[in-house]
């Protein structure tokens, strides 16, 4: 039988002295017994997984909504795959596996249906009330919105856990901190691991559904030096693959090359900083988990093209501005009456306000539910 010290003691044998280890923690906001078994990070990775707001990710868009297919990622499968590489990469550097895995599932919480085209709408609504960010809600999320027991509001996550949602950083995240959080300096080792596995993913995934979608092309994408230095090797090494084997071999070596490169530059860092604690990690003058120059360059090339030949294909963005134009038809109907709001919702607006209480409700809700409501709502024919 292996108890929750024993754990602990291993984490002292086994990690990195500049990673987290779980008996440090800064510890929750309701305080609870420890766990016999469990570290307080795979208590929070549990919390997670069996939280509403979770299971609702498997219908919430990444690219491509979900009655487009149900061959293309979705906000859950994105971050199983987030997950899984930021593991790979916490796992070779000697970091707590345990708190980069539950970060990373938790990660996407506060996601709003239709992706980032929804957030923008929600935070028009909401610039005069407190506006809305999907880091900042995924905090809310855990926080207050889910409810397991009579003790207390929220999951009661961990600080480091909670940390890790808020400070959340890539090319997509800007997160807007609060006064909780310790701002001086970059998070843990951890959270940075989240950031750039998350980066990784996003990227090689759109590449992927952008291909199988045809909404870009080998072709196009042959102007990439990161994809088409791959793609020449796989061609070579499998002459006769076919054409969706192709393109899964290159996602999987453009994954591979990147999560190498983290690893060896992350060491190469660690060792020039001199890096030999949490503290060091805090106070260092840059991040510790970053590509090399000569990636990080290529990896730039890939983003351009991904903004202008996916997100900004004609029909992605049809797709989101029906969304937006959905989502918005739903806030005023609310705003203007929101005794249509479910009892259960409509009875937090005494305390919360009408706008706050709308903006929780449809950022909670899927696609498929918020097309639903938009029928039920619009639709004289349609059954409420």
């Amino acid at each position: 039988m292996i108890t929750r010290k024993e754990l602990e003691t291993r984490e002292k044998q086994i990690l990195a002295p500049y990673a987290f280890h779980s008996c440090n923690t800064r510890g929750r906001k309701y305080a609870e017994p420890e766990h016999l078994y469990r570290n307080a990070y795979d208590r929070d990775k549990g919390r997670i997984i069996y939280s509403t707001a979770f299971r609702r990710l498997e219908y919430k868009t990444q690219v491509f909504v979900n009655h487009e297919g149900g061959s293309y990622r979705t906000r859950l499968t994105h971050t199983m795959e987030v997950a899984h590489i930021a593991k790979t990469i916490a796992k070779a550097l000697k970091l707590n596996d345990d708190l980069v895995e539950t970060i990373a599932l938790a990660h996407d919480l506060g996601h709003t249906p239709f992706g980032h085209a929804g957030e923008k709408v929600l935070n028009d609504f909401m610039k005069d009330h407190g506006g809305f960010e999907h880091n900042c809600h995924g905090l809310r999320v855990v926080d207050v919105l889910e409810k397991r027991t009579p003790l207390y509001e929220g999951l009661n996550l961990s600080y480091e856990v909670r940390e890790g949602i808020i400070r959340h950083n890539t090319f997509h995240d800007h997160p807007m901190i609060g006064n909780e959080f310790d701002l001086k300096g970059f998070p843990p080792m951890e959270v940075q691991v989240v950031d750039i596995a998350d980066e990784i993913a996003y990227d090689n995934h759109d590449v992927d559904d952008g291909l199988m979608s045809g909404h870009i092309t080998e072709k196009q994408l042959s102007r990439v030096s990161l994809w088409n230095d791959i793609l020449i090797d796989v061609k070579k090494k499998y002459p006769k693959i076919t054409l969706d084997m192709k393109r899964h071999q290159v996602v999987r070596a453009l994954i591979d090359k990147q999560v190498t490169d983290v690893i060896s530059n992350t060491e190469k860092n660690v060792r020039d900083h001199k890096i030999k604690s949490v503290e060091d990690v805090k106070m260092c003058k840059q991040k510790m988990v970053i590509f090399s120059p000569s990636l990080q360059e290529k990896r730039e090339q890939l983003k351009d093209f991904l903004m202008e030949s996916l997100y900004r294909n004609y029909r992605v963005l049809r797709m989101s501005d029906k969304a937006c134009r959905f989502l918005k038809e739903l806030f005023c109907l609310y705003l203007e009456k929101p005794e249509q709001l479910p009892p259960n919702t409509y009875k937090k607006v005494k305390k919360d306000g009408e706008y706050r209480v709308i903006c929780d409700y449809i950022a909670g809700m899927t696609d498929r539910y918020a097309l639903e409501e938009y029928k039920k709502l619009f639709d004289p024919f349609e059954k409420v």
